[in-house]
Formats: C-alpha cells, sequence, structure tokens
C-alpha cells in the first residue's frame, strides 16, 4: 500500500501530514510526501527556502520512524490537484491525504479548488483533513 500526501507549510498541511504519518504507520505502508507548486516569482522569492528547508526537516524527522518515505518537491508549472493525481497514478497509491481550509465562495471562482478536483479525479480514496 502507498498513501499519497498533499503537503504544504501551513497549519492544514501540517495536519494532513500528521494524519498520513498516522495512516502509514498503521497500515505498514510506504508514504510519499509531495509539495507542489507552480513556480512564480512570489513563490521563488518568499517560500522555496523555507519550503526546501521543512521538506528536508520531515525527512530528518521521520527517518528513525522506520517509515519507507519518499520526499517530492515538484515545481514544474502545474496546479497542485494536477500534481498529486499524476504521482498517485504513478506509485499506484491506494490513497491521497489532503489538508482543507475555508474559502470564500470568490476565493473558489477566481483561485479554483485544488481539494474539488483532487476528491473528484483522483484515482484512488482520499482522506480530507481540517485542521
Amino acid at each position: 500500500m502507498t498513501i499519497v500526501v498533499g503537503y504544504v507549510p501551513t497549519k492544514e498541511g501540517e495536519a494532513a501530514l500528521s494524519r498520513a504519518v498516522a495512516e502509514a504507520k498503521l497500515r505498514k505502508s510506504k508514504l510519499v510526501v509531495i509539495n507542489s507548486h507552480r513556480g512564480n516569482r512570489e513563490y521563488v522569492e518568499e517560500g522555496t527556502l523555507d519550503t526546501e528547508a521543512r521538506l528536508r526537516g520531515i525527512s530528518e524527522d521521520l527517518a528513525g520512524d522506520g517509515l519507507d518515505l519518499e520526499v517530492r518537491q515538484l515545481v514544474r508549472g502545474n496546479e497542485p490537484a494536477e500534481d498529486l493525481i499524476a504521482v498517485a497514478n504513478e506509485v499506484d497509491s491506494d490513497l491521497i491525504v489532503i489538508g482543507l481550509r475555508r474559502r470564500t465562495p470568490v476565493g473558489k471562482l477566481i483561485l479554483g479548488s485544488n481539494a474539488q478536483r483532487i476528491l473528484l479525479d483522483a484515482p484512488c480514496a482520499v482522506l480530507a483533513v481540517k485542521a
């Protein structure tokens, strides 16, 4: 069994990661942590170093837990939903874990909903975690 988790360094991302780790331990599954971003200038200027450091920290923190762990940072110009679904297909995932946050109707209209896309298009079960 393989579990894919969408991770961003926010309270929602941390909640999703925590639940995914618990599920992976319970089921003795491989865990694939995915951080996906389009790669625009704002991300490069503000988030790259912090996110890379946190991803390294995740690898180090979980290394001693005996988990079969893979951490990927994807900056390919895709929506995060697109990357998560692609990785889930690639690794033949049995479960995707995502974090949820409230968004206004206008926010959903303008930015779309990665969570909705994952829930509707995922090739496997999806566990949505509230922070």
